[in-house]
């Protein structure tokens, strides 16, 4: 599903008190480039931008409509403001529809492991995986079904290549999501004992300073 956007040419311009500005009256500036487009600086209503992602998704085609002729993008960057949580600028690529593309998909784990069932922990080292894929087929996520998997086994690329219609870049042992033992008490202490020791204080001043300094004495 594409989805609509509208967007403003600006000037282009990397003074700070220009770019403050901009967000100050709730836009973001941008920058739009790729397949037949010439690099253009732009601006978003961040409102929009916010409600546009959340209908296409990070990785859904955007139709940018930029001085009534519309492109269609995809969100390629974003810098967020670290302290205020709002976006600080946008770059949109344009796309050919017909072509792949390479971009990242979030990893969704379903179902209840036999694992778990048996006390264990599920973890999942990698949370997203590369695929190429044509923009109209760009999947929302990759679920993975863990199921059946028992303490001690993990599910790879390899494992679930075949079961999707796209290409998967990763190679066959990027692990994805491991079932692990629960730890014993006898680990747990060995644990807690360990830390113990980390925390100690260093003496100031062993026995042989000690003893050096009565034979200066």
């Amino acid at each position: 599903m594409t989805v609509k956007m509208t967007a403003q040419k600006r000037e282009s311009s990397n003074k700070n008190s220009a770019l403050t500005e901009l967000r100050s009256k709730g836009n973001v500036p941008g920058v739009v480039y790729g397949f037949k487009t010439e690099t253009t600086p732009v601006t978003v209503s961040e409102i929009e931008l916010i409600k546009t992602l959340r209908e296409s998704g990070r990785n859904g085609v955007i139709s940018l409509e930029i001085d009534g002729k519309s492109t269609n993008v995809v969100l390629s960057d974003y810098q967020m403001d670290a302290l205020k949580g709002s976006f600080k600028h946008v770059d949109f690529l344009a796309i050919n529809m017909s072509d792949e593309l390479e971009v990242a998909v979030a990893v969704h784990l379903t179902g209840e492991s036999a694992g778990e069932k048996e006390g264990g922990f599920i973890t999942q080292p990698n949370r997203e995986v590369n695929v190429r894929v044509k923009p109209s087929d760009i999947p929302d996520a990759l679920e993975v079904d863990t199921t059946e998997l028992a303490i001690g086994e993990t599910i790879t690329v390899g494992d679930i290549r075949g079961t999707v219609s796209y290409e998967i870049l990763d190679e066959d042992d990027f692990i994805l999501v491991s079932a692990t033992a629960p730890r014993t008490q006898e680990e747990l202490d060995e644990l807690e004992t360990v830390s113990e020791e980390d925390a100690e204080p260093e003496v100031v001043g062993s026995e042989d300073s000690e003893e050096e300094d009565k034979k200066e004495a």
